[in-house]
């Protein structure tokens, strides 16, 4: 029997971007990112939103990339990853915590990096980072340029 544990998520970052390293020296990147469900209500009439607020966890290399762009509160983005549940103990209380992450495997920015980022400086990233972006728009009326 197969198994599969898959994530997509689209919203936008409840906050920046967080960089930590561990004990080990990895990379580890987590933001809050906000999906938000429309619906009506059944007994109003009016339409609501509901909102759900999820903690993305990204690690080493991926950790890198987000860490480069400065990824900000407010940037719209789709993530993939897998559903991740941990537990601890709080060592002052004793309590114990629970918490339900997403392991990031993958991303993409859902608007044009400008709408959402004053730093302009960064240029194309898209392409150095394996971030997909549509090709340009032909130009002229030749026929060498059609797709078929």
């Amino acid at each position: 029997m197969a198994y599969l544990n898959k994530v997509m998520l689209m919203g936008n970052l409840g906050k920046d971007a967080e960089v930590r390293l561990t004990q080990n020296n990895k990379k580890r990147v987590s933001f809050s990112l906000a999906t938000t469900r429309r619906f009506r209500n059944p007994n109003t009439g009016e339409m609501q939103d509901d909102t759900a607020w999820h903690i993305v966890v990204a690690w080493d290399k991926l950790a890198e990339r987000i860490e480069k762009l400065g990824i900000k509160k407010g940037t719209p983005l789709y993530v993939e990853g897998r559903i991740s549940y941990r537990q601890w103990n709080d060592p002052q209380t004793g309590q114990k915590h629970n918490v339900t992450e997403i392991l990031m495997d993958n991303f993409e920015f859902l608007a044009p990096r400008h709408s959402y980022s004053n730093d302009m400086s960064g240029g194309d990233i898209g392409g150095e980072y394996g971030l997909s972006s549509p090709p340009p728009p032909p130009t002229g009326d030749s026929d060498d340029q059609l797709p078929f």
